[in-house]
C-alpha cells in the first residue's frame, strides 16, 4: 500500500487501496437515510454465521507514530483472539497530513495486514475523524460492518458534524469503540459521544501501553466476529472486554 500523499477529492473522500476510488459523501436526506438502513439490516451482518467485519481506523498524524509501531505489533492478536469464533475480515483507515485518508480493501490475514502497516509513516497534519465515519457507514450499507474500532489522541474538527454521522452508524447498528491514548479533555468529550452515539464504548489508556491496548483490541475484534455473545463470554475473564460491555446498550 503506497504511503505517498494523494490530491484531495472532496471533504469526505477516502482514498481505497485496491478497490478503487470510493463515492464522494453528500448531504443526507431523510429518504437517503430511509433507504440505507433498510439496505444495510437486509445485509444482516450480524446474523448466525455471518463473515465478522472490522474497520480498524486509526490516526496516524505525527504525534501518533509510538503507537502506530505499537498498534502494528498487536494487530495480529485482533486476528488470533477470532480464530474460535469464525473469520475476522479487517479494513485499515488511516489518516494523515493535509487531507490524506486512506483506506484498504477488506484483509484475512495478519501477516498481510502488518505488511501494509509496516510501509506507513506518520505524518503532522490535523484531524479527520469525519472521513472515518463516512467511510464507516459507506462500508456498512455496502457490504456490512459489524464494528469499528478507532484509536486517536485528539479532535479538531466541529463536532456536530460528527455527531451527526455517529447518529448514522448507530441507526445502522455499527458500534464505534473510541480508545483514546492520553487525557485530551477536548477530545475526550467528543469521543465519549461519539461511542455512545452508535452503541459503541470509550476506552483510555496511557500512552506506551500494550497490555492496555491489546485487552482493547481482542474485544473488540471478539465483538466483530461472534456479535455481544462473544463479548460476554470473553468479559468473564478479560478486563478489557468487561469495561465495553459495560458501556454498551
Amino acid at each position: 500500500m503506497s504511503g505517498e500523499p494523494i490530491k484531495p477529492r472532496g471533504r469526505d473522500a477516502v482514498s481505497a487501496q485496491a478497490d478503487g476510488a470510493l463515492p464522494q459523501a453528500a448531504t443526507s436526506t431523510s429518504e437517503d437515510i430511509a433507504a440505507f438502513v433498510a439496505r444495510a439490516r437486509a445485509l444482516s451482518p450480524h446474523s448466525p454465521g455471518a463473515k465478522g467485519r472490522l474497520i480498524f481506523a486509526l490516526d496516524a498524524t505525527m504525534s501518533r507514530q509510538p503507537t502506530w509501531d505499537l498498534a502494528c505489533a498487536l494487530q495480529a492478536d485482533m486476528f488470533r483472539e477470532t480464530a474460535a469464533l469464525g473469520s475476522l475480515d479487517i479494513r485499515l483507515v488511516y489518516y494523515r497530513g493535509f487531507n490524506e485518508c486512506r483506506a484498504t480493501g477488506w484483509i484475512s490475514d495478519s501477516a498481510k495486514l502488518a505488511a501494509l502497516m509496516s510501509k506507513i509513516d506518520c505524518r503532522g497534519g490535523d484531524t479527520q475523524i469525519g472521513k472515518v465515519l463516512s467511510e464507516a457507514r459507506r462500508e456498512a450499507v455496502a457490504s456490512g460492518v459489524r464494528a469499528v474500532v478507532f484509536v486517536g489522541d485528539a479532535m479538531e474538527e466541529k463536532v456536530d458534524e460528527l455527531y451527526a454521522k455517529a447518529g448514522e452508524l448507530g441507526m445502522l447498528k455499527v458500534p464505534v469503540f473510541v480508545f483514546q491514548e492520553g487525557r485530551d479533555a477536548v477530545a475526550e468529550q467528543a469521543f465519549r459521544q461519539i461511542a455512545r452515539l452508535t452503541g459503541g464504548a470509550w476506552c483510555r489508556f496511557d500512552p506506551g501501553a500494550a497490555a492496555q491496548l491489546r485487552e482493547l483490541l481482542r474485544a473488540a475484534a471478539a465483538y466483530a466476529a461472534g456479535g455481544r455473545e462473544a463479548l460476554l463470554k470473553l468479559a468473564k475473564t478479560a478486563s478489557g472486554a468487561a469495561l465495553l460491555i459495560g458501556q454498551m446498550k
